[in-house]
């Protein structure tokens, strides 16, 4: 039963994806939610009189329901907010979604994610750059995320799968249909090498106001966001903006002045919100993945008999590769508050070094 509350709690027009939270924390399930009574549900922050009418209504679980049937038909997978798989770095941002409908085979907490963006109009110069990016980004281990809109979006896609990067399309709409049409074929493959995404149920159609939704995932499920051509108006620059208030890294192409579909990226570099890259080997650079390849084996550091335990761990935990905090947190079973502490003390002693990203990894030099 735990599915149909779950879809049902994203099914109640007032109750967003903050109040959605804020049930969570207070009830622990989606169950719990829908089994409280007017008194609890009042005691919620942001909750009133007609929220708590509408979640002690039963319509919204029939609804449910009848999703929930398609859904297992058509094997599409529900990622709700407290799962292990529902993304971590999108569950990072205030205005992430409860829920998210998937099919597919990569992993969405990939240990490198690149979110490609541009225009619907791409020029030769901007799909050149796509294929560009690809080529570079394949020895990296990425998974690469786009709208799967027309011009940059389905260019980055295409050129991923050419490469056997696997790619997801952030999709604006439900998984029953596809916008625009002419995209089916490269969705079908995309489902073998990435897959689909999005927040709408099944049923949803294609509406203007769902573009911005859906940018904003784009944004914040990636480590950073590539603007590859954009004119000054546009989703492109929405997912930018979206990205730096992440605070996620941002990166732009420049082009030449006369050129409307390179004004967006001058003005994105030109105002500092996004990195200028001028080639696609510069995003290595920046991001610091040129001292992770090649991966030679075997190379390993003499771990210094005067360190706390905890040093230790977190040493021992690197071993294996450069790791993000979130990813450190895990691994080394430790608070973030406490794995601080630890960093800067080895950063100190000059055992890791803080590569761009807060990607940390030892530092074998020594």
């Amino acid at each position: 039963m735990s599915l149909i509350h779950q879809i049902a709690l994203t099914l109640v027009k007032s109750v967003g994806h903050v109040h959605a939270k804020n049930l969570l924390a207070r009830f622990g399930s989606a169950e719990a939610i829908f089994d409280a009574d007017k008194s609890q549900l009042l005691a919620v922050q942001g909750i009133g009189e007609f929220t708590a009418s509408q979640l002690l209504n039963t319509h919204a679980l029939s609804m449910a329901a009848k999703q929930l049937h398609f859904i297992q038909q058509h094997k599409i997978e529900i990622l709700f907010y407290t799962d292990d798989r529902y993304p971590r770095r999108l569950k990072d941002c205030y205005d992430a979604p409860v829920l998210l409908y998937y099919k597919g085979n990569a992993d969405l907490n990939h240990h490198r994610i690149v979110s490609i963006v541009g225009t619907r109009n791409a020029t030769a110069y901007g799909q050149a750059l796509c294929r560009q990016l690809a080529e570079v980004l394949q020895p990296y281990n990425v998974l690469i995320v786009s709208g799967l809109a027309y011009g940059i979006d389905v260019t980055a896609h295409k050129e991923s799968l050419s490469f056997d990067i696997p790619t997801i399309g952030v999709l604006g709409h439900g998984l029953d249909m596809m916008y625009p049409p002419v995209h089916k074929q490269i969705a079908g493959r995309m489902l073998k090498c990435g897959g689909l995404l999005t927040e709408f149920p099944p049923g949803s159609r294609v509406h203007k106001e769902n573009f911005p939704k859906r940018n904003r995932i784009i944004a914040g499920i990636s480590d950073l966001t590539i603007v590859v051509e954009a004119a000054m108006k546009g989703g492109a620059l929405i997912t930018a903006e979206i990205a730096g208030s992440y605070n996620r890294d941002v990166f732009a192409f420049p082009g030449r002045t006369s050129d409307i579909y390179s004004q967006g990226c001058n003005f994105l570099i030109k105002t500092n919100r996004a990195g200028l890259i001028t080639q696609p080997k510069d995003l290595i650079y920046y991001m610091g993945w040129d001292d992770v390849l090649p991966e030679v084996p075997g190379k390993q550091m003499e771990i210094p008999p005067d360190l706390s335990a905890g040093e230790t761990k977190i040493l021992t935990v690197l071993q294996g590769s450069p790791l993000e905090v979130d990813e450190l947190c895990a691994a080394a079973g430790m608070q973030q508050s406490k794995l601080a502490i630890y960093l800067l003390n080895l950063e100190l002693k000059g055992l890791i070094l803080v590569l761009p990203g807060k990607v940390y990894t030892l530092n074998l030099q020594l």
